[in-house]
């Protein structure tokens, strides 16, 4: 199975340390660890960051032969402030190496299972012409959004470009609050509605993963209009970033291998609540 992920490479730096991120990096990391071939089209400066990036690349298995190197452009760089509950609000940079991320001729000769993209590493029209030229090549039987809404750092441009290109889509609860208020435009708040609207605005999609952190998570299937719940399971909560990655890889890598939903959201689930006990979005003993 191979798996590309398009976007951010981004150190997230906390007042006493600091750790790779970047929620594409974070769902190829997850990918590979779930067996995958996995692939990260990026960008990095040619600076100190951007090489101790491309070692932790190696570590987690993930295939850099499509991260380029920026000239004069600073690897990504967030800083990251955790509140008592573990959840994080992030400040990041306004440009970055990521903003303009390049791709070639052999990427697009390769065939994949899944691309996946978020809408960050679009902010930039150079990044988002790159993901609509891998997009209109179709090299992916499916195409994944995990939207992952920074404000301000996204439009009603780039959601509805992100609406418009996926198969399967992930959001949060309050990504889907968002898209009521502002693609639906709707006062009901019953989420099996307006997860039934949002496919019935955007055809493409057929999949709905919703992430609604200690409440849990559903997946709606567009097809049959078919709703799947779990709860959370009970963890002890030190950081949620990198949980909502974790649960999108493992859902997809197993939704791709044929198991059925209930497999995968359980699988999933189990996961993410590892995940969100550690303070690392990829814990290697995991």
């Amino acid at each position: 199975m191979k798996i590309l992920s398009f976007g951010e490479i981004i150190w997230d730096v906390y007042p006493d340390k600091s750790h790779i991120g970047g929620a594409p990096l974070n769902f190829a990391a997850h990918a590979a660890k779930q067996g995958a071939e996995s692939y990260l089209v990026s960008a990095i400066g040619d600076d100190d960051l951007g090489k101790a990036a491309l070692s932790e690349l190696d570590k987690f298995g993930i295939n850099r032969d499509f991260v380029c190197v920026k000239k004069g452009k600073s690897t990504g760089k967030c800083t990251v402030f955790l509140d008592s509950d573990g959840v994080p609000s992030f400040d990041l940079e306004k440009e970055s190496a990521y903003d303009e991320i390049d791709i070639n001729d052999g990427l697009l000769s390769i065939s994949f299972d899944a691309v996946s993209f978020g809408t960050l590493a679009i902010r930039n029209e150079k990044s988002r012409h790159s993901l609509e030229k891998i997009i209109e090549k179709s090299i992916a039987r499916t195409v994944y959004c995990d939207i992952n809404l920074r404000s301000p750092y996204f439009s009603q441009g780039t959601v509805d470009f992100a609406l418009k290109s996926c198969k399967i889509l992930k959001i949060s609860d309050t990504e889907l609050d968002y898209l009521r208020n502002n693609v639906l435009r709707s006062q009901i708040t019953d989420c099996e509605y307006l997860l039934w609207k949002l496919c019935e605005k955007y055809e493409n999609i057929e999949l709905v993963l919703l992430t609604c952190g200690e409440r849990g998570a559903y997946v709606y299937r567009s097809f049959n209009r078919k709703i799947y719940y779990r709860r959370a399971l009970p963890v002890t909560v030190v950081s949620t970033v990198g949980a909502g990655d974790s649960f999108g890889a493992v859902f997809l890598t197993e939704y791709l291998s044929g198991k059925s939903i209930d497999v995968c959201l359980d699988r999933a689930i189990c996961i993410s609540a590892q995940v969100v006990s550690r303070e690392e979005a990829v814990p290697l003993d995991i």
